[in-house]
């Protein structure tokens, strides 16, 4: 499946997509940010395409007037979210550097919830980010998501932890 905006194009990732995560995901601004490490080879970021990113309802972001590669945002069902519930997903996104401040993760990230309740029928939306996060903190409050909690524990791939803030958009938020 495939979702559009104005200016991007969703699409599952593809194995032929690990040169272009490489180069997105190596900046060290980019993944530790959003609670993973930076990549080290093309050969991690196949793994990560092939172990992580061609989940359902996870999504390579392309610009529509050149497809190029540019980030990823996607939906997280059942124990890997949040909520741990099959109708309240996690939303997750990251653009790479060079494209921060274009408002890319705003409208991916608003394709994504507009799907979760359209097509999906979810009933809400998750969505975190990890203390110090201020662009993922920002996009959310553009997208109308309300506070819930702060995980002081909260679980990062860098091999410590980082405190998390967990947001909510309800579908009744959503439908105003």
């Amino acid at each position: 499946m495939e979702l559009t905006t104005d200016r991007l194009r969703l699409r599952p990732w593809e194995d032929s997509d690990a040169a272009r995560l490489y180069e997105l995901a190596k900046d060290p601004a980019v993944g530790p940010a959003a609670g993973w490490p930076a990549h080290k080879s093309v050969e991690e970021s196949l793994q990560v395409i092939q172990e992580n990113l061609q989940a359902p309802e996870t999504y390579a972001v392309l610009r529509k007037d050149d497809n190029l590669l540019i980030g990823c945002a996607g939906l997280r069902f059942g124990e890997d979210a949040c909520s741990e519930k099959d109708d309240e997903p996690e939303l997750g996104y990251w653009i790479g550097k060079e494209y921060w401040g274009r408002g890319y993760a705003p409208e991916a990230a608003t394709c994504l919830i507009d799907h979760a309740f359209a097509d999906l029928s979810c009933k809400a939306v998750w969505c975190c980010y990890y203390e110090g996060n201020e662009k993922s903190k920002r996009v959310q409050e553009k997208l109308g998501f309300t506070y819930v909690k702060t995980d002081p524990e909260g679980d990062t791939l860098l091999g410590y932890k980082l405190p998390e803030v967990e947001n909510v958009l309800k579908r009744e938020s959503w439908l105003k």
